[in-house]
């Protein structure tokens, strides 16, 4: 036969006077779908405006990469694997309805020939069948496996059986039909036609006729019900998840929190929802419940409260179920004038995962932000009810708040030191940029690094190498403040804008132009944080100045083979700022071998715990996520783990001297394996 003259009749054993009816009710979804959007839109436009629309290509780029190729989602093999056959079979299946509808209904004669066999009757075919493949995949996950990172509701029950519904009826249509039209072509629907060959074993022609024509009917109901039912189910995440993509942060993870206003806030911190922004609720509208961000958390892996998971999907449902209240809504649906309406519902404590406890919890590590195949921004709103906590209700743990106490009064968090911003450079004859005229770059210590006794070891290892390789370097000495990065983390905005003016003000007028320093919660401040402050620095983290100078012949590169190395991922150099290479580089030429990964490593690494200002919370032994990445440090035989962070190195000892046993493990910033590895005078 010549492939040049394969068709079929479209509208077989259909009465064509009836076919208005579908495009009747194909109205009525159209009218469904539009209501049901224009009112999540519209509660969308209850929140706050933030600029999310600069910049088309790189978010276009994104679009595709995550909406279109499903970047994040399949990076999990499993559920990666059958929500791509889902994704991609219905998107075969859509346009192969699509060239039916033209041929038939528009008068575009496209049906026919290798476009017909190939993709029509083939392609759509196979792809129709791997969608019934991923559906068994997702029922047997979801009600044999039960991942406890999935939200079971009723909800997604029905859309499985619609799915499987679907995709059954209409491979049933196809067999009934091949049998009814002998269809010389149906080798080449191949799922199809083994329906036809059971139908033909069991059914007479005259029962295939009557079946095929009710379940035409039942198919086309079916269908045009499940895209009426979109915008009114968790299926809404089809549109709002490639818009939240779109609308995504384009910054670094580091530059995520929200600026605020003190001339004009009128409150600060959220405890409303129509005190976020409209992207804040279109995220919550975005959420596909697959509870990666969850599977990720490090509080909650090791059971604390904290849930990125139930605070968006809690929030969304406090959202819908209680809009008037959430909202402060008069009684006609829009915003009262004031004194007419009531206050807005607070959200601080109104559903479990939001109540204070929880929101304490969290160690900014971004891992929530990473895992979300919809790009949903969990954190920012953690650190913005934290901020209403501490900025208008003075409530927070108190040590984080003896910790801001200390900030306030000392500039720096640890309470009770005695040691000052100098101590560690005795000895080294390290110049103060007072006295630097010709210093290029200014070594910016941190309060960490200077004030902590093992940490110092740290600055010291950093400072000879940058002597050894001749960098012309000052520090700030006892005019350097604290960065501000735990006030703003812990939710003290205010504290965080007074101390960073202050060191803007200072480095400005000493034409600071390249900073470099070990700690990256300082190199993230000073280089995404600082710049709308007038800091506009390039800021480096120690393992990537250090990296360059090897790479530029400044620094040797002796290794002392011999030890087995495992490297720690600090969440603000890797996830929040996207270096990995730079201090594996430093392993490697310290060691002579590239550093053992451990089970979670680069992007999908696990938290020290010591982030967000938890580093200053005394927490029971059960509930120290540091326990719990000692257990990973362990597992790979490594007798050293290196670590590119003062907090991860505080955190990381505690850990593994904790569960090391009788094993000799140390914990080495990769700086300090560096100048150990330097051949010496």
């Amino acid at each position: 036969m010549n492939p040049a003259l394969a068709t079929r009749e479209i509208y077989w054993n259909i009465n064509h006077n009836y076919i208005w009816v579908m495009y009747l009710l194909f109205l009525f979804v159209l009218l469904a779908d539009g209501y049901g959007i224009y009112r999540r839109f519209r509660r969308w436009r209850l929140g706050k405006p933030q600029a999310r629309f600069d910049q088309p290509v790189l978010r276009i780029k994104r679009l595709l990469q995550h909406a279109l190729a499903q970047g994040r989602t399949v990076s999990k093999a499993y559920p990666g694997f059958f929500h791509g056959m889902i994704f991609f079979g219905f998107l075969v299946l859509i346009v192969a309805t699509t060239i039916v509808a033209l041929d038939a209904d528009v008068g575009i004669k496209i049906m026919h020939g290798p476009l017909y066999l190939y993709f029509q009757s083939f392609t759509a075919n196979v792809f129709g069948a791997l969608v019934l493949v991923g559906i068994l995949m997702a029922a047997g996950r979801r009600y044999l496996q039960r991942p406890k990172q999935l939200v079971y509701t009723s909800d997604a029950n029905r859309i499985l059986l619609l799915l499987a519904v679907i995709i059954i009826t209409g491979f049933l249509l196809q067999g009934w039909r091949i049998v009814g039209t002998a269809d010389p072509w149906a080798a080449w629907s191949p799922f199809g036609n083994l329906v036809a060959k059971a139908s033909m074993r069991f059914m007479s022609m005259d029962a295939i006729i009557i079946a095929h024509r009710f379940t035409w009917w039942f198919h086309l109901v079916i269908c045009f019900f499940f895209l009426a039912w979109i915008p009114y189910t968790k299926m809404m995440h089809l549109i709002a998840g490639p818009l939240n993509i779109y609308t995504s942060n384009l910054k670094p993870v580091g530059a995520a929190l929200k600026d605020v206003d003190f001339e004009s806030a009128e409150s600060f911190g959220v405890n409303s929802l129509k005190s976020f922004t409209w992207k804040d609720l279109l995220d919550l509208d975005a959420c596909t419940e697959c509870g990666r961000c969850v599977a990720n958390c490090p509080a909650n892996i090791i059971g604390k409260a904290l849930s990125p998971r139930d605070i968006i999907v809690q929030l969304r449902d406090l959202m819908y179920t209680r809009e008037r209240e959430a909202f402060g809504l008069a009684s006609d649906g829009a915003s009262g004038e004031q004194g007419e309406a009531p206050q807005p519902l607070p959200i601080i404590g109104a559903v479990p995962a939001t109540s204070p406890e929880a929101l304490w919890q969290c160690t900014t590590c971004a891992a929530c932000m990473e895992a979300c195949p919809v790009f949903i921004e969990q954190m920012p709103k953690i650190i913005d009810m934290r901020r209403y906590l501490v900025m208008e209700q003075a409530e927070l743990p108190d040590t984080m708040q003896e910790a801001l106490v200390s900030l306030e009064n000392r500039n720096q968090p640890f309470r009770g030191t005695q040691a000052t911003r100098i101590d560690w450079a005795e000895g080294l004859n390290i110049p103060n940029i007072s006295e630097a005229e010709d210093a290029e770059v200014l070594f910016w210590v941190g309060c960490n690094g200077a004030l902590v006794e093992r940490s110092q070891k740290i600055t010291r290892a950093t400072a000879k190498l940058l002597q050894k390789a001749g960098v012309k370097f000052a520090i700030l000495g006892r005019d350097e403040k604290c960065c501000g990065d735990p006030a703003r983390r812990m939710g003290n905005e205010f504290l965080f804008e007074n101390l960073a003016k202050d060191n803007v003000e200072l480095m400005n007028s000493y034409k600071v132009k390249k900073i470099v320093t070990a700690c990256p919660h300082c190199m993230n401040t000073l280089r995404n944080e600082y710049p709308r402050l007038g800091g506009n620095y390039e800021v480096y983290h120690h393992s990537e100045f250090l990296a360059s100078l090897v790479d530029s012949g400044k620094l040797a590169q002796p290794a002392q083979p011999g030890k087995k190395v495992t490297f720690h991922d600090p969440c603000y150099l890797g996830r929040h700022n996207g270096q990995y290479d730079a201090p594996r580089q430093l392993v490697q030429l310290s060691t002579g071998s590239a550093p053992i990964e451990m089970e979670r490593s680069r992007n999908q690494s696990f938290c020290c715990g010591g982030g967000g200002g938890m580093s200053f919370v005394d927490e029971p032994a059960n509930q120290r996520v540091n326990r719990e990445r000692a257990r990973e440090v362990l597992a790979t035989g490594a007798d050293l783990v290196a670590v590119a962070c003062p907090f991860c190195m505080t955190m990381m000892e505690d850990g593994v001297n904790a569960a090391k046993g009788d094993r000799d493990v140390r914990v080495m910033d990769v700086a300090e394996l560096m100048e150990a590895s330097q051949p010496r005078a």
